[in-house]
């Protein structure tokens, strides 16, 4: 990628543009530019995406070198202890992750369990109301990861050479982490071809407080290859390819200080994505994007052992109770033609774009049973399985969209599209219009307003599709002396319809006809106060509509039965406050406060099923969601210093995480989700430096730099909570736990 700095005068807003220059074929250039007074790019009509770029990436302090762990530096994203993450209130299942246009989830779950190497990215982009018409399939936020093209000329980079030891009470138990990273590009036919090879080896086990030694590490290992091709027919004809794999294994993947290793889930995953992408523009002049993407995800999760698990006030006990396998595949096709421009009040720059996707899925599901104990162990509640379930199903969907990008003047620009969408296990009529606009009023266009409102139909999870034929359950219940209190009650699995009235449903055994969708609108001014500073202030609401729940049901007339309706709500709130300085191209400060409320049904199927089965199913309620996180005020910061040297900040402070108490039981003790964690807060600093090697004497490696970092975590010792003692049984009830410690971490880079 080629770029050009244009500054035209000292006092005009900074505006970065991206475009693609038809005289350049489709080779897309990055331009910083100082722009005429009051005009306003694309890129800022309707809501603009937090971006973070390559070399922001590689600086800021990152818990992990992955684009997971970076995700959370944007305004309106919370990762929740869990690791889930949430954009804009709403799960990721809800959200889509995009990598150079296509999808990169998990087609069971929508979950972004496929990583792409840091090294392979060029930008990451986090959209919490894209109002542009071609982007379908979430109602959640969009995240959009562009990765480097292949280059031309020879360049190769090995990152993370040496691994970080494991230091237990002073001594070294092995090694923490160790991710080499290798990134390779070049050409192949000079001006033809060229090809390029990111991969990354990953050792990491991750030190559990709240458990004892040596049986409180979380592993993982595996690697990710992400290999493209890029062929230049002409200066108008491109065709860019990639091959993907992704193998990863984890061991006591979910282990807390209340989930001892015994009572953990092992999960794997292997797979791999091939996709092209073709672009040519014609004697026209517009611009025909062409693209095709298969992926293959397999999935299986498994307990320790055969033991009934135990599910206790102080946590849970024996061995987990579910174990499943799924092999997943995904078809995605899209045509799009953006014409050139057309000259009308205006300039108008017109899409019109047809896109397929087909998913489907086969696998197993087995259960043993569940107990459900007081704090001396008897049981009180027993959770029997029906025999393994065979699970499967397939959707197809198929969309179209037209949208126009109207400049109107410099001053004033309007996004106006409408998506149409059809699948055949959800909605087969879905209409979802799509407005934003731009506006800079005076001359100095030192003010730039956005505003828009649109509908985001999701795409229907597969784990909702065949939901009845999950194994049943029959639940009993004892007295503390061990007496069955009743017979075994039977609860089947069945489908419900919205009813007639608010929040009620019709059971039926035929799927909802339905598609989860959000209603969103936002509006934001920004301001130039100095050449430099730009204020920021947001505004953003969004209602989520027919999400499905999963209900315990008393049916008049039949048996109990574990309802899956179509009912499900959720409502999400967030004035963000943004303050950005680069006072000269050595410094670069954000500083964000955002007040948000996220409310919905607790209930949804990624609560109940992602990653692992709850082995105790509660009544639903409309609640603060775990992503409720009311207060929240993040800065980041970037100083390249003397020396080649950058010392990176990121400072994080926030309300707690709201948690539920429970009865012993485990139903609810009140509202759920009006307790909270204590306040969180997190100083991390990461410090790198680049090492030239032209004092040495072996002309090899005279030609490269050595990169040295070193990275330090909760620099001020906070004590983050990361579990609570909520079961109102347990002698500790109250008690927080699981306490998050400082970290350190080193970085060795080799780059030509």
């Amino acid at each position: 990628m080629s770029q050009a700095n244009l500054e035209l005068t000292p006092q005009q807003p900074l505006l970065d543009v991206e475009m693609v220059l038809p005289a350049e074929g489709v080779v897309r250039q990055q331009t910083e530019v100082h722009a005429e007074a009051g005009a306003i790019p694309q890129e800022q009509t309707g809501a603009p995406p937090s971006t973070l770029t390559s070399q922001q990436l590689m600086t800021l302090p990152l818990a992990e070198m992955s684009f997971r762990a970076a995700i959370p530096l944007v305004p309106g994203v919370v990762r929740l202890p869990n690791g889930k993450l949430n954009i804009k209130g709403e799960q990721e299942t809800q959200g889509l992750l995009l990598v150079d246009s296509t999808e990169m989830v998990d087609p069971v779950t929508g979950s972004f369990s496929i990583e792409v190497p840091i090294d392979a990215i060029e930008s990451l982009q986090v959209y919490k109301s894209p109002y542009l018409a071609e982007y379908g399939g979430f109602s959640g936020g969009l995240t959009v990861i562009d990765t480097k093209p292949p280059s031309d000329q020879f360049h190769w980079e090995l990152n993370d050479l040496i691994p970080d030891p494991f230091i237990e009470q002073g001594h070294i138990e092995g090694i923490e982490d160790f991710t080499p990273r290798v990134y390779l590009s070049g050409p192949l036919l000079k001006n033809k071809l060229s090809f390029s090879e990111a991969f990354i080896y990953d050792v990491h086990k991750v030190f559990v407080e709240g458990l004892p030694w040596p049986n409180n590490l979380r592993r993982r290992q595996g690697f990710t290859s992400f290999t493209s091709l890029q062929y230049i027919f002409s200066s108008r004809h491109l065709l860019s390819s990639n091959v993907r794999a992704f193998p990863t294994r984890q061991e006591f993947a979910n282990i807390n200080a209340l989930i001892p290793d015994p009572a953990s889930e092992n999960y794997g995953q292997k797979g791999f994505a091939v996709g092209a992408t073709d672009r040519f523009i014609p004697g026209a002049g517009g611009i025909l994007t062409s693209t095709f993407e298969f992926t293959q995800f397999d999935t299986n999760v498994y307990g320790q052992g055969p033991q009934d698990m135990q599910v206790t006030p102080n946590g849970y006990a024996g061995n987990y109770f579910n174990a499943y396998h799924r092999s997943s595949n995904q078809q995605e096709a899209s045509e799009k033609y953006q014409f050139s421009g057309r000259t009308w009040n205006g300039t108008h720059q017109v899409e019109l774009g047809v896109d397929f996707l087909h998913r489907e899925y086969s696998g197993v599901s087995t259960s043993h049973p569940v107990l459900v104990t007081n704090a001396s162990g008897q049981v009180l509640e027993r959770i029997d399985y029906s025999a393994p379930a065979q699970l499967g199903a397939t959707d197809t969907e198929l969309g179209g969209f037209a949208h126009d990008h109207w400049t109107v003047s410099n001053h004033f620009s309007l996004d106006a599209g409408l998506r149409y969408s059809t699948e055949t296990i959800g909605s087969h009529t879905a209409f979802a219009p799509r407005f934003g606009f731009a506006y800079s009023p005076g001359s100095s266009g030192r003010t730039v307003l956005h505003g828009g409102a649109g509908i985001f139909y999701d795409s229907e999870p597969l784990l909702a599709a065949d939901f009845p034929q999950n194994p049943a359950r029959t639940i009993s219940f004892f007295s503390p002396q061990g007496t069955l209190l009743g017979p075994p009650v039977l609860y089947t699995n069945m489908f419900g319809v919205a009813g007639p009235t608010a929040g009620s449903f019709i059971p039926t055994l035929r799927r909802p006809a339905t598609t989860p969708y959000d209603e969103t609108w936002s509006f934001d001014v920004n301001q130039e106060i100095r050449h430099g500073w730009v204020v920021r202030l947001g505004y953003l609401e969004s209602y989520g509509r027919d999400q499905y729940e999963l209900n315990p049901e008393n049916l008049p007339g039949s048996n109990p039965a574990f309802v899956l309706a179509n009912t499900g709500q959720s409502h999400y709130q967030e004035f963000v406050s943004t303050l950005r300085i680069r006072p000269t191209g050595k410094a670069d400060m954000n500083f964000s406060y955002i007040y948000s409320r996220a409310r919905g049904d607790l209930n949804s199927v990624d609560y109940i099923y992602v990653p692992y089965e709850r082995p105790v199913i509660q009544p639903d309620y409309f609640a603060n969601l775990p992503s409720d996180i009311p207060n929240r005020f993040i800065t980041w910061s970037q100083f390249h210093l003397p020396g080649a040297m950058i010392l990176s900040p990121v400072f994080d402070i926030h309300s707690g995480y709201p948690y539920s108490q429970i009865d012993v039981l485990q139903n609810y003790a009140g509202a759920p989700n009006t307790s909270r964690f204590p306040l969180f807060y997190s100083l991390d600093i990461k410090w790198t430096k680049d090492f030239h090697m032209s004092p040495l004497p072996w002309e090899f490696i005279r030609k490269h730099v050595f990169r040295a970092g070193f990275a330090v975590f909760d620099i001020t010792g906070h004590l983050n909570p990361q579990d609570v003692y909520n079961n109102n049984a347990s002698p500790y009830f109250g008690h927080f736990v699981g306490f998050q410690h400082r970290a350190f971490a080193t970085y060795f880079d080799l780059i030509k």
